[in-house]
């Protein structure tokens, strides 16, 4: 086949949208056949529960808009490379292109990909879209890369952001498409169980609800500074799930809501803020990847934390029994929505790394196996940032007081009691709904009593700092 009119395999992964799609921008532009392909491979196997099932909403709704562009998404499992090379046999594509991903494991595969296709005489090649900017461009006047936020923040926030790209009006198809898996055959919500139609309510994937959310955070923009914390009447953007997932892209929430702040807007700048907290993120991870899954400060090593997720408070925590309303509020939420708030991820993180002196990797796990937004790179640093051992970290001696937060970011208590059914005569659905998605194994039932709390904030406290000070003098 004359390769001028071979296919282009696209390999999609955290980039399920067909707007400022760099990749796919580039393989419509040749005018050559282009075949969309996600591979479920081992790092889409070890995803938890909840971002599992997500992603197979997400490929459904990306499905549905290739083939209104007349194009169609192929479904394949198994290795990636050998998924790739039984394509590229079986339909003559000559390319491969992909977005880059940053973590170590899909970082590792890719290499290992390129230079197999490589040698094949396949040409590879993958293109930016998943950050606002690559992680190598992006250095202290010394040439290291950022461990403290605020200094990476005045670096870039006045740089170029590339314009979204448009989706591209065609794509054209090749002459006959290779043999697909049936997505619904995936059953890549099993692991959800009961779970499953409860969080669906609260879920509305696909990149055309990415930009509906969109639209509906900037006409609240301007509150977002002195809403952001509210747990009562949330005032976050809604667009995590749709970034970790690549819904929609950065570039395109960046430009939209720098305009606002061009028009007036006095919150913009404020959320342009968070969002290069997430390429913080992504920068750490990609220069310090051992981010993800040991202390990012080694000192942290012999701290006396619980490793052990069994225990009786570390199963009340996972429970959302712990005994103190905005704890076990937060954790319903997850269990009923896929998400939780940001402020109360925090308050949780805060409670078990320090109250309960357990290991974060333990809440980062659970989170990871829970959240339809998990991104790795956010989480870890999350975990770590509360936790004290990661980069540009709280101290491990600020320790959040869950009942003051609940009174300054939930003064009339409309958040726990959304949440939260034990002792309301006619609790919301919302509350009730928790008691839907939980295992029938743990045994719950509205009308249960509440629990007391399974430490006394007080003693948990002095028990953390006890503990912090001893490390000091180690």
């Amino acid at each position: 086949m004359d390769k001028e009119q071979s296919p282009i395999i696209l390999w999609f992964r955290r980039d399920l949208r067909l707007t400022d799609h760099p990749a796919l921008a580039a393989a419509a532009q040749t005018g050559r056949p282009v075949i969309p392909v996600f591979l479920r491979d081992q790092l889409v196997d070890d995803l938890g529960a909840a971002p599992k099932w997500r992603l197979g909403l997400g490929l459904a709704a990306l499905s549905d808009g290739l083939e209104r562009k007349g194009s169609k998404l192929i479904l394949r499992s198994g290795p990636s490379l050998a998924a790739l090379e039984d394509l590229i046999r079986e339909t003559g594509a000559t390319d491969v292109y992909w977005s880059r991903a940053y973590d170590p494991e899909s970082i590792g595969r890719d290499t290992q990909i390129k230079a197999a296709l490589s040698a094949q005489d396949v040409s590879a090649k993958s293109f930016a879209g998943h950050l606002l900017f690559e992680p190598w461009t992006v250095a202290t006047k010394a040439g290291q890369p950022f461990r403290v936020f605020t200094p990476m923040w005045r670096a870039v926030r006045g740089r170029e952001v590339d314009a979204p790209k448009p989706a591209p009006s065609r794509i054209a198809a090749p002459r006959s498409w290779p043999q697909s898996d049936v997505l619904e055959a995936w059953n890549l919500g099993a692991e959800m169980r009961r779970g499953t139609v409860v969080v669906r309510a609260h879920v509305e994937p696909g990149e055309a609800a990415a930009f509906a959310q969109l639209d509906e955070f900037t006409e609240r923009l301007d509150a977002y500074p002195a809403n952001r914390d509210d747990l009562g009447d949330d005032g976050t953007s809604g667009l995590s799930e749709y970034l970790t997932l690549g819904e929609i892209s950065p570039a395109t929430i960046w430009h939209r809501v720098q305009s606002a702040g061009f028009s007036g807007s006095s919150g913009a700048e404020g959320f342009l803020r968070q969002l290069v907290w997430r390429e913080f993120a992504y920068h750490l991870m990609y220069h310090t990847p051992h981010l993800l899954s040991a202390n990012w400060k080694p000192e942290w090593d012999a701290f006396p934390w619980n490793t052990d997720s069994e225990t009786p408070e570390v199963r009340a925590w996972t429970m959302a029994r712990t005994g103190i309303p905005v704890i076990d509020a937060g954790l319903r939420q997850m269990y009923v929505t896929g998400r939780m708030h940001n402020r109360v991820r925090m308050i949780v993180a805060s409670y078990l790394t320090k109250h309960l002196m357990t290991h974060w990797k333990i809440g980062m796990d659970w989170f990871a196996d829970c959240l339809v937004d998990w991104d790795p790179a956010a989480n870890a640093m999350g975990w770590q940032w509360v936790a004290g051992s990661g980069p540009d970290a709280s101290p491990f001696f600020r320790i959040f007081n869950p009942q003051t937060q609940a009174e300054k970011f939930d003064p009339t208590g409309a958040y726990v009691r959304r949440w939260l059914a034990e002792g309301q005569k006619n609790p919301p659905e919302t509350a009730l709904a928790y008691f839907d998605a939980v295992p029938v194994s743990w045994g719950l039932s509205p009308t249960d009593a509440y629990p007391d709390p399974v430490v006394d904030l007080k003693v948990g406290r002095q028990r953390a700092l006890a503990a912090y000070e001893g490390r000091k003098h180690q």
